[in-house]
């Protein structure tokens, strides 16, 4: 049984929310504050983390960054903020998906799906010096990605991103496609989310991320990964 954090302060929603994942077969906590949110991020472990922007307490945006800097749990965030700034922001401080209120019940389980779907069997970075001498290197069984032998953190969906273009090396994949592979269903999200995870992923694996070496831009097309 997949465990669910909701970390919500508005109480009509965060009940109907709990209510209805329970229904669907998750254990479900819910906190009303940020501060709630915390101890219950580290006694509950959840397995995904539904995290409201507008907190009474804490900004959401900050405690999004503050779990992912601990962490690799998927972060759903949720928020009646609809701006595509919006948006953009809550995936660059590392949401993996971010939902817009209002939302029905039935999206909302579904994207939980996919993230879970896209984080079966994903181990804590470990670190290791089990891997080749490349720069460079994905271990797709560990779900790690290395940069000079040591464990890079990434999100749920950089790491898709990564897979993607490890095992297809050459291959030149539109935003649209790469949007398709992170997200696996329609999403009210743009193509600048891809943009932001490339960005992210080219701070973590390039030396110089203004002039990369290995995900390179195919201009009016979309992006590639080449080892060398």
């Amino acid at each position: 049984m997949s465990k669910i954090l909701i970390i919500e302060d508005d109480l009509s929603i965060g009940e109907m929310m709990s209510i209805y994942l329970y229904e669907e077969g998750y254990q479900v906590m819910r906190a009303e504050t940020g501060r709630q949110g915390e101890v219950l991020f580290r006694d509950f472990e959840p397995d995904v983390i539904v995290l409201d922007i507008m907190l009474p307490d804490v900004d959401g945006i900050q405690l999004c960054t503050d779990f992912r800097n601990s962490s690799t749990i998927p972060i759903l965030m949720v928020s009646a903020k609809n701006e595509v700034s919006d948006r953009v922001k809550g995936l660059q401080t590392g949401a993996d998906d971010y939902l817009c209120k209002p939302f029905s019940m039935r999206e909302l389980s579904a994207r939980i799906q996919a993230l879970l779907r896209r984080s079966h069997a994903f181990p804590p970075p470990v670190q290791t010096t089990d891997t080749n001498e490349q720069v460079v290197h994905l271990d797709l069984e560990k779900r790690c990605l290395f940069v000079h032998s040591k464990v890079i953190e990434t999100t749920f969906s950089e790491f898709e991103i990564m897979k993607l273009f490890w095992q297809n090396q050459g291959r030149v994949y539109s935003r649209e496609e790469l949007l398709n592979r992170v997200r696996g269903f329609d999403s009210y999200v743009t193509e600048r989310a891809i943009d932001v995870h490339i960005a992210n992923l080219r701070k973590k694996i390039e030396a110089d991320p203004k002039e990369p070496k290995y995900i390179k831009t195919v201009w009016g097309v979309g992006y590639k990964f080449l080892l060398t």
